[in-house]
């Protein structure tokens, strides 16, 4: 009977979402990732077959953690209120999440995904669906038909608070709490509503890579 590996699934994958976050997306190696939990390389490739995988799997496991808590966002009523918490839970979920998202501020491609598998593509491109079908209800929502609007929409709760993101990413010094109420003050002044400040504490810019 074969004994069980010890690390897990997910303990291998933050150790690979933390190499790409202090060291860019090429640290992210299989002796890396096993050097960094104090494993044998042959933990590694147990859970994945190649390096390929290993970062197709750190890039999806990545949207989907940000994703649950964006999709929810929009689905709140009323709808100028579910805009402005989607784009508050970009610049919040970076400020609790900074490894994961420094994987996102620097792109699928940055993970190699030219050389994922089919079944990862697919994956990826479903999960980029979802955002487009739920953006697209949002803005159904708020009456906006052409196709302009829902430009500006998505402009303004995904592609704005991702800029501010990764601008504080870039700053040594720079405060993502303070980021984020001005992303939030933004949004709010653009659709017409007051802002609740919703962060429970301050924290500092984490990113890296």
């Amino acid at each position: 009977m074969s004994r069980k590996p010890t690390h897990t699934l997910d303990s291998l994958l933050d150790a690979a979402a933390d190499l790409a976050a202090s060291h860019g997306a090429a640290a992210v190696t299989m002796s890396a990732v096993a050097a960094a939990v104090g494993a044998p390389s042959g933990s590694v490739y147990y859970r994945f077959p190649d390096r390929a995988a290993l970062l197709a799997r750190l890039w999806l496991r990545s949207v989907d953690r940000f994703q649950s808590g964006f999709l929810d966002a929009l689905r709140i009523d009323p709808p100028q209120q579910a805009a402005m918490r989607a784009a508050h839970h970009v610049t919040d979920w970076s400020r609790r999440h900074p490894a994961e998202a420094a994987v996102l501020l620097a792109g699928p491609e940055a993970f190699g995904s030219a050389q994922w598998s089919a079944e990862s593509r697919d994956v990826a491109a479903a999960q980029q669906a979802r955002i487009d079908d739920a953006v697209r209800e949002l803005g159904d929502r708020l009456g906006y038909r052409s196709r302009a609007d829902r430009e500006r929409l998505a402009l303004l709760i995904i592609e704005l608070p991702h800029a501010a993101v990764r601008r504080c990413a870039r700053k040594a010094d720079a405060d993502l709490t303070d980021t984020a109420e001005a992303v939030d003050r933004i949004v709010g002044e653009v659709l017409g509503e007051g802002v609740d400040v919703l962060f429970d504490a301050p924290a500092d810019c984490e990113h890296g890579g």
